[in-house]
């Protein structure tokens, strides 16, 4: 099916999910592949990677209707190891968990995109288990074990983001106060490369602007 070779489990229960009864997926659109219409007429795009390739997309589909795209964050990943003739091996938890904040790695590529009319950006954050196989193509980092899939092991909830001002959860400083990506970094426990993305984002929809500097850091306030 169309658009559907190298998708993951995890992307096409999502897909299906979010397009719901009565509704349909891989539809064609204005020249693009919409991942599904739901029966209410949104648009659905499942995102697991940068935002950068949906920039002319989601304006292309919101400019003809609502456009959710959906973009999952696993909080806690599995890894289960096959042999290459499909034996377990061992399943074990990756030590790294994933956060809201990680909406800003992939949106960093796009930081214009909830600035898009109709849109409507809704993190998933779920648990899933990745799928990896001992058949010696893999990276050599992962000493040629292959991904080989990920599927959806639970959903814990969303989080959705309609307007720029819904952003401010991604902004835990007072009106007035100025801050800088080391105290973001500091205040969200995420790091510092992290906060920085974070806040060129949202110093781009508006929700913050600079405000001079402090020291070589940038100085921000709220601005919405």
């Amino acid at each position: 099916m169309i658009g559907t070779r190298h998708e993951t489990s995890l992307h096409r229960e999502l897909k299906f999910s979010y397009a719901g009864q009565g509704g349909r997926t891989e539809a064609e659109v204005a020249g693009f592949v919409a991942d599904g219409i739901s029966a209410s007429g949104e648009f659905i795009e499942v995102q697991t990677g940068s935002f950068k390739p949906l920039r002319q997309k989601a304006g292309e589909l919101a400019s003809r209707g609502r456009l959710r795209i959906v973009y999952p964050v696993v909080v806690a990943k599995y890894i289960e190891v096959f042999d290459s003739g499909g034996k377990r091996q061992y399943r074990r938890k990756s030590p790294r968990r994933g956060s809201a904040w990680d909406l800003f790695d992939a949106l960093v590529y796009a930081p214009d995109l909830p600035l898009t009319r109709g849109l409507t950006v809704e993190l998933a954050l779920v648990d899933a288990v990745e799928r990896r196989v001992k058949d010696g193509k893999g990276s050599w980092r992962r000493r040629g074990i292959s991904i080989q899939d990920r599927s959806l092991l639970a959903f814990h909830e969303s989080v959705v983001l309609k307007k720029p001002s819904d952003y401010l959860r991604f902004a835990p400083f007072k009106k007035k106060e100025q801050f800088t990506s080391s105290l973001l970094s500091e205040r969200a426990g995420i790091p510092v490369d992290l906060a920085r993305k974070t806040l060129y984002v949202l110093s781009r929809i508006g929700v913050v602007k600079k405000k001079g500097k402090k020291g070589n850091s940038i100085l921000y306030y709220i601005s919405v």
